[in-house]
């Protein structure tokens, strides 16, 4: 199983939507929960996907071993930025970090799944402005260590930039 903690700063800004396998049959359950206060909520949808979604143009992995933590930054003309993450088979444990400017983090998810081959962890995060870095936080002990792709999904234009606000003024 996947077990997913998310936390995003704007939801309507920067939407979250990963590719979640379920390889052993159609009798999977996708439980979503908002563990939020009642003051903010929000919406989900969760749809199979009939269509071979997932990474397009990968490069090369980064493997990144138990304890270790890798980060990525990106242009300002990077508009979305795809990641996944995969083991041998073994239990998947991380943290995934996507901040704009210094310590300002935007997204935060939490992850486990028991087996990161069968299951591996997929997503599309989308980077409007400039100045994002993602970092990636092997959780998991040294022994099992995980392979990293983290790459530009969709590059824009140089046009219309946001700058980074820094201290929230």
């Amino acid at each position: 199983p996947h077990s997913m903690q998310i936390y995003l700063e704007n939801g309507l800004k920067r939407p979250f939507s990963a590719v979640v396998e379920t390889p052993r049959g159609p009798d999977n359950t996708v439980r979503v929960r908002n563990t939020g206060p009642m003051e903010f909520p929000f919406s989900a949808c969760v749809e199979p996907d009939t269509t071979e979604a997932g990474p397009s143009g990968l490069g090369a992995p980064v493997t990144v071993q138990g304890g270790a933590l890798r980060t990525y930054a990106f242009e300002p003309n990077v508009e979305s930025v795809q990641v996944l993450l995969k083991t041998d088979g073994r239990p998947l444990n991380s943290k995934i970090e996507v901040l704009q400017g210094p310590n300002n983090m935007k997204t935060v998810i939490d992850l486990y799944t028991e087996d990161g081959m069968e299951r591996p962890f997929f997503a599309v995060f989308e980077t409007p402005g400039s100045g994002y870095v993602f970092r990636i936080l092997n959780t998991a002990p040294l022994e099992f260590p995980m392979s990293a792709w983290v790459e530009p999904y969709v590059i824009g234009k140089d046009t219309g930039l946001e700058p980074v606000v820094l201290g929230g003024f």
